[in-house]
């Protein structure tokens, strides 16, 4: 089936999180708009698209290397949002909320990584 990728479940919460980073930075000052606004919401992009780009790749070593892409972009995502509370523009909460979901989003992004991991040992 074409665009397979939606189907995972990494894929829908990666996207969950996206559409979180994109409401709570319409909150943040107009003066991170090319700063840290700009940073954390391309990094946020980066996650499922990197997942969607590695799932049509063909070679289980490019998929892989774009999941690792995309754990690294999650990571981004959690420094960030962790800036954004030390400035005052999340509530301790609302991080402690989304550190949740991303550790949730990692550990998904692990566990298909292992599982390609495995396709290539057979």
């Amino acid at each position: 089936e074409d665009f397979y990728y939606r189907k995972l479940l990494v894929y829908q919460h990666s996207m969950v999180l996206l559409e979180d980073v994109y409401k709570l930075t319409k909150i943040f000052p107009q003066q991170e708009s090319h700063g840290l606004t700009n940073q954390i919401q391309r990094a946020a992009v980066s996650i499922p698209s990197n997942i969607a780009e590695g799932m049509g790749r063909f070679s289980i070593k490019d998929r892989i290397r774009f999941i690792d892409i995309s754990n690294g972009s999650l990571m981004e995502v959690m420094c960030q949002l962790e800036i954004a509370q030390r400035l005052g523009y999340i509530s301790e909460e609302e991080l402690q909320y989304q550190e949740t979901q991303i550790a949730t989003i990692s550990k998904m992004i692990l566990g298909l990584r292992n599982k390609l991991e495995d396709k290539i040992k057979q």
